[in-house]
């Protein structure tokens, strides 16, 4: 993998893509609860995201609202994994070039092989507003759920809309 992008250099490639965006600084939120503090106030869907391995080695980034509940038994029939686990801090930076904590849809960028399948959330892609980290955690960015797709399409990344649970 080459180098990882930073959140600038992210910016700026959204910038180019013609997507809409805005970002704002804030305390690190590591988890759900810091998040609502510090991001909560922002219109849009908020976010959680998961990297996870299956036991077959294949790598996946499930994005879903941050207050929805995700069955690791149940995920794997959900989106054709083996049985899931996480994957390590290691993996993740190697892979998407980003630490535990800030792991977001926007780290596709860093995953130049195409090693990552990426599952959002399909009632979370049909809201007009996701709010996402731009690679770290003390920083948010909200753009459109469509221009979302469109930064995946220019990754090279085909995410997959399942239904993951009803209205959070």
């Amino acid at each position: 993998m080459s180098e990882p992008l930073s959140p600038c250099e992210l910016l700026a490639r959204l910038d180019e893509l013609g997507i809409a965006s805005s970002t704002i600084e804030h305390a690190p939120a590591f988890t759900v609860h810091d998040g609502e503090e510090v991001m909560g106030h922002l219109p849009g869907v908020h976010i959680k995201n998961l990297f996870l391995c299956d036991a077959k080695k294949a790598m996946w980034l499930v994005t879903v609202p941050w207050n929805r509940q995700v069955d690791l038994k149940k995920l794997p029939g959900l989106i054709g994994a083996a049985r899931l686990s996480f994957g390590s801090a290691e993996r993740l930076k190697r892979v998407l070039g980003v630490e535990p904590g800030s792991v977001t849809p926007f780290a596709a960028i860093n995953d130049t092989t195409h090693q990552v399948q990426v599952i959002l959330d399909a009632w979370m892609m049909a809201q007009e507003v996701i709010n996402a980290h731009p690679l770290v955690n003390c920083m948010t960015t909200s753009l459109k759920s469509a221009d979302l797709m469109k930064f995946f399409a220019a990754t090279g990344h085909q995410p997959r809309l399942v239904n993951l649970g009803g209205t959070p």
